[in-house]
């Protein structure tokens, strides 16, 4: 069977783009299909609508998949950089093709099919969002098959959904809120998360450096060096993310220990949704 073929939709601006590169991080699109050639046999093409106009190489029905990735941006905020990205997920969901989103990809489907953002009123998540917990829907859903009920993920945002679109099915929450749902909407099926399970430690160190000034302010460090610290050893756990004494003081499970477990969401998606649409088109 020839590669998948699968739209990764870049949702940062360029200097955002940049500045993850400089902290040690990579570009969110190359990154997003890093991840998936990783995972499955892929041939991806990548779109960055807040940079400009969107050209496809293909008809959205041509692709097996569409992935939206993480973004600075804030959908409340509105302008063409946005509205770009919700006229594209609106698209998708027109043409029926598997999609999938991470954090700021969850927010834009969901506004797209009529459901609301807002900044989160319990303030900023990062670094890693804490007791995910999966619904009764969640638990049977297959983008969770090999996930434990209760798990950690790598996470970074600061705003939630506040009104959810009809044809969602809530898949998890923590104490922070929403965490992932289904969505039906059109001739399309979502699957988004609110986390980034792409995402390495080294990222997630980058995006602390990016966010640095940031995160002070808002008393997540009490200062520069225990943000340092916490870069370090989010370095230390790309090295060897099974470090005993890391995993301890970071309260990390398998969930972010084994590989497998870690990316499950996508790899199901890419099993479940886009291999069997390939296979149909070949």
């Amino acid at each position: 069977m020839s590669a998948a073929r699968i739209l990764v939709i870049d949702g940062n601006r360029a200097a955002i783009r940049e500045q993850q590169i400089a902290a040690g991080g990579s570009a969110t699109g190359e990154g997003y299909v890093g991840v998936l050639a990783g995972l499955a046999p892929v041939s991806c093409d990548i779109v960055r609508p807040a940079d400009g106009a969107v050209r496809l190489a293909r008809a959205l029905a041509d692709y097996d998949g569409v992935a939206i990735t993480g973004s600075a941006l804030n959908v409340y905020e509105g302008g063409p950089a946005v509205e770009r990205q919700l006229a594209l997920a609106a698209e998708v969901f027109a043409a029926g093709v598997p999609f999938f989103g991470s954090c700021w990809g969850m927010q834009v489907a969901v506004t797209a099919a009529g459901g609301r953002v807002r900044r989160n009123p319990l303030g900023r998540e990062f670094g890693f969002a804490r007791r995910i917990e999966l619904e009764a829907a969640g638990r049977s859903h297959p983008m969770f098959s090999g996930k434990p009920p209760v798990f950690e993920a790598i996470t970074v945002h600061k705003d939630d959904i506040e009104q959810l679109p009809a044809g969602t099915t809530v898949l998890a929450r923590n104490d922070m809120g929403l965490q992932a749902i289904e969505l039906r909407h059109g001739r399309g099926a979502f699957w988004g998360v609110q986390y980034h399970p792409e995402y390495s430690f080294a990222e997630i160190a980058a995006a602390a450096l990016r966010y640095g000034t940031a995160l002070i302010e808002e008393q997540l460090f009490a200062d520069r060096a225990e943000l340092d610290t916490y870069v370090a050893e989010l370095r230390a756990l790309m090295r060897d993310p099974h470090d005993a004494r890391l995993t301890w003081k970071h309260g990390l499970g398998r969930a972010l220990q084994d590989p497998a477990c870690k990316l499950a969401e996508l790899a199901n998606w890419l099993r479940v949704q886009v291999l069997p649409r390939a296979q149909q088109r070949q």
